[in-house]
């Protein structure tokens, strides 16, 4: 079962100050045109073999363009040994866009 956040609650979260790394594992191109503030670029293919840039006692929400590589990613990690908690960003980038910040585009 992988937890989810709302793109809604993360915000609130972030602007609370919580300790949230954010990691994006869409790839390089989709990240230069559309991104969270603050997002670690981490594309999915890579996150193994960078699992040591992710914080384990940091908690992690993970982000795609819609939910599904995010979801992956966490699969992933979760498999390799990553005992950190992770959260998928429910809706990825879109929802980001959609309910929070208007100003990051769609595609």
């Amino acid at each position: 079962m992988i937890e989810e956040i709302s793109a809604t609650n993360l915000k609130a979260r972030l602007d609370a100050g919580d300790d949230i790394q954010l990691i994006d594992v869409r790839q390089p191109d989709e990240y230069a045109f559309a991104k969270i503030d603050g997002a670690k670029l981490i594309p999915l293919g890579d996150v193994i073999r960078r699992m040591d840039e992710i914080d384990p006692k940091r908690e992690t929400i993970i982000n795609c363009k819609m939910g599904g590589r995010s979801a992956k990613a966490i699969e992933i990690l979760k498999q390799a040994g990553f005992t950190g908690e992770m959260k998928n960003l429910k809706g990825g980038i879109t929802a980001w866009s959609n309910e929070v910040d208007p100003k990051v585009p769609k595609y």
